[in-house]
């Protein structure tokens, strides 16, 4: 049975999330494979502990796919112009059935010609930009992402939106051991974790945000009516431009010009890049070679970077924030039912 947590989280058997993430998805119109690959995003992302982007971001599709600015049925058309690269038009739909479309093309061109690319425009946001590398790093590659966002970051103090949140995302394979990932904002923090702290009513560290005049604020709520503000100034606001060019080359919007993903009922229709490297190609023990080194740096008191692969666990149950799982009840057509005991 789901057990009441005190800090208002409940314990659900992960089969039983995974069904009702598939059920919510189904009934707001996702087709199978949709729902598939949502839902595998979201227990990805609950397993390496970013619930932010996990089953509560889901969410947010199912909202999008009720206003009509995500189309849960789009089929993304591929072409390649050139042999190293797989182009998607993303139709309105999700990010990741474009990539999941591409994919055995995409690691076939990489180890034939050493390195290939996938590009995509006209997709909704991505939610962790990880499990893109991760899968390429999985098939044996080293893999670089960037995705665009809405525009949501201030390029510093006094200034409004201009960029997107704009992750970038890259792994690299590891021998028997989940591959080293590093997966971040361009923003200090990702808009998830300002509007969750605007739910529970709780500040935000200074250097976080602006409000609506420009002005520093530590006030949640306010920032979600100004700017995030990018990581380590103008440098961080350089990175977002960074991804944003990457991202776009395939003809995404821009972030200033991208509608919002969480209202109205046009879709972001945004970008993204993703680069796969045959390791193999370039010289001897890439992977190793780089374990290597981060182990040199973490001796020497440098932290190890992004997802630590120790941490990530297939768990066999998901605290959940007791509303996200009440909504993600409803919209499985379960309203306010338990979850089935020991998961289905």
């Amino acid at each position: 049975m789901g057990t009441e947590m005190p800090d208002d989280q409940t314990v659900v058997a992960r089969g039983e999330v995974n069904r009702l993430c598939r059920a919510a998805l189904a009934a707001a119109g996702a087709s199978p494979g949709v729902a598939d690959l949502l839902t595998d995003a979201a227990l990805f992302a609950e397993d390496r502990g970013f619930s932010g982007v996990g089953v509560a971001h889901l969410l947010d599709y199912l909202d999008a796919m009720d206003a009509g600015r995500l189309d849960g049925r789009a089929v993304p058309h591929l072409s390649s112009p050139t042999p190293a690269v797989v182009r998607s038009d993303a139709r309105g739909g999700i990010a990741h059935a474009g990539f999941d479309a591409a994919f055995d093309r995409l690691t076939e061109a990489a180890r034939r010609l050493g390195v290939a690319v996938f590009v995509q425009h006209g997709s909704y946001t991505c939610g962790q930009l990880a499990w893109f590398t991760e899968r390429l790093a999985g098939a044996g590659l080293v893999a670089l992402a960037t995705a665009v966002s809405p525009a949501l970051l201030a390029a510093g103090p006094g200034g409004g939106r201009v960029f997107g949140t704009n992750p970038m995302a890259w792994s690299v394979p590891r021998v028997q051991q989940p591959p080293l990932t590093v997966d971040q904002a361009s923003s200090v923090t990702a808009f998830v974790a300002v509007r969750e702290r605007a739910a529970r009513g709780e500040a935000l560290p200074d250097g976080w945000a602006l409000d609506a005049e420009g002005r520093p604020t530590t006030d949640a709520e306010a920032a979600l009516e100004g700017a995030l503000l990018p990581f380590g100034g103008y440098k961080g606001a350089n990175i977002a431009l960074f991804v944003e060019v990457f991202s776009s080359m395939a003809g995404g919007l821009w972030s200033l010009d991208a509608p919002a993903f969480t209202a109205g009922s046009q879709s972001p229709s945004i970008g993204m890049f993703v680069l796969a490297v045959d390791h193999g190609a370039l010289g001897s023990d890439v992977p190793g070679r780089v374990e290597q080194h981060i182990d040199r740096l973490a001796d020497l008191g440098v932290r190890r970077p992004g997802i630590n692969p120790e941490q990530v666990v297939v768990a066999d149950r998901f605290e959940l924030q007791a509303d996200v799982l009440d909504a993600l009840r409803h919209r499985a057509g379960r309203g306010a039912a338990s979850p089935t005991p020991g998961g289905a």
